[in-house]
């Protein structure tokens, strides 16, 4: 299992950014994935998940902001990212689970200054 995520960047607060990850090893229109957060000295946060369905969910913090979305033509789940707040600021994380193991890609770097 693979998964490799860009997108990030550095931008100011209310600019949007999107996300990709590239998943491959397993069966991706299958699987459920997901999005998790780490803001330095906090802990991961999950901020969404897309089940096999399309069917989406969101944390709190980020719902009418940030939708998560699916092209399983192209093994890729994407998280765009709206009206970005500097509390936005994070390493991003893609995330599934395969034969009752969570896999994580290395992250990308989002900044939001204000």
């Amino acid at each position: 299992v693979q998964l490799v995520e860009s997108g990030g960047g550095l931008v100011q607060a209310g600019e949007s950014l999107r996300l990709s990850c590239v998943a491959s090893g397993f069966i991706f229109s299958n699987s459920a994935m997901g999005w998790y957060r780490q803001a330095p000295g906090k802990q991961r946060e999950l901020v969404a998940t897309i089940t096999s369905g399309h069917s989406p969910n969101y944390t709190d913090s980020v719902k009418g902001r940030f939708t998560i979305s699916r092209d399983n033509a192209k093994n890729t789940v994407y998280l765009q990212m709206n009206s970005l707040k500097p509390e936005d600021t994070a390493v991003y994380y893609c995330t599934t689970r395969f034969m009752g193991t969570y896999y994580w890609g290395q992250g990308t770097q989002v900044t939001v200054s204000s």
